[in-house]
């Protein structure tokens, strides 16, 4: 074993992927935070601002099956890098943006693509690579959570950059901190990118995309997979984006919306890490049902009382706890239908479905804003959805899907 092998324990592997996570998933959290500042000074309609990050989510969808099959055939490393140095660029490139054309390139297109070779679905793939299969879904909940984490410090910290040097100066900061994060890809190089083995990644023939894409969505428990994360992104990214300008427009302190985004990071590292360890001894989708329910219940919750910080934090705080929960479990699911192989590829898919879900949440939220003035039915939509998730999930079979097979010579 090299020297460089003996470093690589797995306590570090899995420390330098949950830093990436934290940075990467910690920036696009924090964009909400720039929607007020950006329109007042442009002025912008929030949508103009919302359908830049829509596009952003859905580049980021439409882009992680390919960023996945890259990192399973060539290793994560060789897409994580360049991921990171793009990012970096978009989040200055997002500073000097002067129209919304500009915003769309720059905050949609090109942070979209950065965040398929950089987020956390190419961690997954090394994690699945790198550690024993005994570590994994803990490994996975770790990741999960470290985006939380991120959530949690990233989003004051780019509220505090805002008030302390003006909004082109933070997104110039948020850029040097995610570039930062550099030197941590080269951490999860595989052994086929180091140079040192395959790591038992070509132990069997390989396998045509085209079939293995046959078999997935001939299996009737990954469609539904794919359908239910619909919901997840719709979620997730119609709160982080909106939820600070709505807590405004109830007469609240603006930073409130930012410590609230926050505070969701802070207690989904609770939840993330949780859902990683019951994943492994629990039924998976039994508990995707449960947090999809639950969601259902504490937004309508939060609708129907009198509104305070107390209610936005609880909002936040219960919220937080089942915000990307869902993310281990969905990538368990993957990995025990269809292995490590190409892994990546298809939870890019799933994750596709997310970020359709994502595009839409954080479109709509502006789009019906613009048009009525209130978030009210998107509100209600989401409750709709999180009911609707819990039925598709549970007719999911939890077992081996049939093993794809390659072309005979």
């Amino acid at each position: 074993m090299s020297i460089d092998e003996r470093l690589r324990t797995p306590a570090l592997i899995v420390t330098a992927g949950c830093l990436i996570a934290l940075m990467t998933m910690g920036s696009r959290a924090a964009l909400g935070v720039f929607l007020e500042p950006m329109t007042v000074f442009h002025g912008w309609t929030r949508e103009q601002f919302a359908v830049a990050l829509a596009v952003q989510n859905l580049l980021w969808g439409v882009f992680q099956p390919f960023a996945g099959a890259i990192a399973d055939r060539w290793g994560p490393t060789r897409v994580l890098a360049p991921g990171v140095v793009l990012y970096a660029i978009g989040l200055a490139a997002m500073a000097v943006s002067s129209t919304p054309f500009w915003l769309l390139l720059t905050a949609g297109l090109l942070m979209g693509v950065a965040q398929a070779l950089s987020a956390f679905a190419i961690v997954f793939s090394a994690f699945g690579r790198l550690l024993p299969e005994a570590r994994r879904s803990w490994a996975f909940g770790m990741v999960t959570a470290a985006s939380s984490m991120g959530q949690f410090l990233v989003v004051p910290l780019g509220q505090g950059f805002i008030a302390a040097f003006g909004w082109q100066e933070a997104l110039w900061l948020l850029g040097l901190c995610v570039l930062l994060t550099l030197p941590f890809t080269f951490l999860l190089a595989t052994p086929r990118e180091t140079g040192t083995g395959d790591g038992g990644a070509t132990a069997a023939p390989p396998v045509p995309i085209g079939r293995v894409l046959q078999a997935a969505f001939g299996h009737r428990s990954y469609v539904l997979l794919v359908l239910g994360f619909f919901v997840c992104g719709f979620h997730v990214a119609f709160i982080a984006v909106h939820l600070p300008a709505y807590v405004g427009d109830l007469g609240l302190s603006p930073a409130l919306g930012a410590y609230a985004v926050a505070t969701i990071g802070l207690f989904n590292v609770v939840g993330s890490y949780m859902a990683g360890v019951m994943g492994a001894t629990h039924s998976r989708k039994t508990l995707l049902c449960l947090i999809y329910l639950a969601r259902a219940v504490v937004i309508m919750a939060f609708l129907a009382v009198p509104p305070s910080a107390f209610s936005v934090y609880l909002f936040a705080a219960a919220m937080g706890v089942l915000w990307l929960s869902t993310v281990p479990l969905t990538s368990g699911l993957v990995a025990l239908m269809f292995g490590m192989r190409n892994m990546a590829m298809l939870f890019g898919i799933v994750f596709l479905s997310h970020q359709v879900g994502a595009f839409i949440g954080v479109w709509l939220g502006g789009y019906l804003f613009d048009t009525y003035g209130s978030y009210d039915v998107v509100w209600w939509l989401s409750v709709a959805l999180g009911l609707l998730a819990a039925l598709v999930h549970w007719p999911i079979r939890e077992q081996a899907a049939p093993a794809p097979v390659a072309r005979p010579a």
